[in-house]
Order: structure tokens, then C-alpha cells, then sequence
């Protein structure tokens, strides 16, 4: 799964490596290795691979991670699962694009 994408250059994904400490937290948790660490700071290696799930933003203690979590393809495949229908993240008239 490590090869997986979404759309390119749609994710909400944002990061200020200003403010990263590397603590490497979002490297744990994040799904897709969307991370990795670079001259003691994380550095973000595909960001289309972001499933927009918002593992990163909520463990990152100092806020150098943002995303709408819930508005990619992570939520169209939970909604899809409890619907029973297939994963629509609402990416053009029809298009299931997970």
C-alpha cells in the first residue's frame, strides 16, 4: 500500500518546518509515509499520498502539521463503509476516486 495516491496536489496536507522539533510522532502514525526525518526536522517525501486522515495534526505537539481531516478520501472510504456504498469523495459529478 505504500505506492498508493489520491488526486494530485488536492490534499489539504500543510506543514511549517519552523515549528517541528522532530519528534517524529507523525512518521509513527501517519498510514502512507507521507514523512520522513531530514536534518533533524521531518520532511513530507509525497503529499498525495495524504489520505487526509489527520493522524499527523493531532499528535504533532507543536501544530507544524494542519488538514481538513474528513474532506479526502479517508472519509469517503469510512462513509462508503458504513453506507455500503462505494468510496465518493465528491471529486466531480460521479467519481469514485478512491
Amino acid at each position: 500500500m505504500d505506492n498508493q495516491k489520491y488526486l494530485k496536489n488536492v490534499t489539504t496536507l500543510e506543514y511549517d518546518s519552523s515549528k517541528c522539533i522532530g519528534c517524529k510522532m507523525c512518521i509513527e502514525v501517519c498510514p502512507h509515509n507521507v514523512f520522513k526525518m531530514a536534518d533533524k526536522r521531518v520532511e513530507i517525501i509525497d503529499k498525495d499520498k495524504c489520505m487526509e486522515c489527520g493522524a499527523c495534526e493531532i499528535n504533532c505537539i507543536t501544530n507544524a502539521l494542519s488538514v481538513k481531516k474528513g474532506v479526502g478520501c479517508a472519509a469517503a472510504v469510512i462513509w462508503g463503509f458504513v453506507k455500503g456504498t462505494e468510496p465518493n469523495c465528491d471529486c466531480g459529478e460521479g467519481a469514485a476516486c478512491c
